[in-house]
């Protein structure tokens, strides 16, 4: 039964009848967070984030995001640096071929073989 505009509002469930002293009620009960009311505002307190909270809510913001793929951006920069410094110090057939990364790799691990052989013998 609904009732009229013109009606008080009848007892809540529990035996309550004004909000705030419900609210703080249930957060008593129920241990959330406490409720304070300032100048007729109900303010809720919210509980300090965790560690992984904080670093989620942090990562996901764009000034950070930018800065990840800069730093990225950077590293595979030197990355590529370092494979071209090392492809120049490897013999081949013909001296300008283009090698993958791997391909680099390999022929770097049998050079320095190579090498360690003619230092044995």
């Amino acid at each position: 039964m609904m009732p009229s505009p013109d009606q008080p509002e009848p007892d809540l469930p529990w035996g309550q009848t004004d909000t705030v002293t419900l609210l703080d009620t249930f957060n008593v009960q129920c241990g959330s967070v406490p409720a304070e009311l300032e100048d007729g505002i109900c303010t809720v307190h919210m509980p300090a984030l965790s560690r992984e909270e904080k670093r989620r809510k942090r990562r996901a913001t764009a000034k950070y995001r930018s800065a990840h793929a800069t730093r990225e951006r950077v590293r595979v920069v030197a990355f590529n640096v370092a494979f071209a410094e090392l492809r120049k110090l490897l013999p081949t057939l013909p001296p300008d071929k283009k090698l993958s990364k791997i391909e680099i790799l390999r022929l770097a691990i049998c050079y320095i073989s190579y090498l360690n052989h003619v230092l044995d013998v």
